[in-house]
């Protein structure tokens, strides 16, 4: 039997990302080392949950969608590494913008 593909759903109001590259150069040219790269705060969507329930059981949908590029909080969200890829589930509050 083949090894099957994972994939990963987000639930409620969960937003799955997978961070952008970050910069290698400064805009003045200078090559800045993996070492002390920060991890980018931009990321696209991989997937979105349902949305947010309310008390009585409704669900409204989320804002961002699959493909949107957001900026999101430094402290939010959790990473973890699927099929070789690096990804994060983030809430959606913890997203701060959509990049257009």
């Amino acid at each position: 039997m083949g090894k099957s593909k994972k994939s990963v759903r987000p639930l409620g109001a969960f937003v799955l990302v997978k961070r952008n590259e970050a910069e290698g150069k400064t805009e003045g040219g200078i090559i800045i080392p993996d070492a002390v790269k920060e991890k980018p705060l931009e990321a696209t969507v991989v997937a979105v949950g349902r949305g947010r329930a309310d008390a009585k059981g409704n669900i409204t949908s989320l804002t961002v969608k699959k493909g949107d590029r957001v900026l999101f909080s430094k402290f939010g969200g959790a990473e973890f590494n699927i099929e070789h890829q690096d990804l994060m589930v983030l809430e959606e509050r913890d997203i701060l913008a959509i990049i257009s």
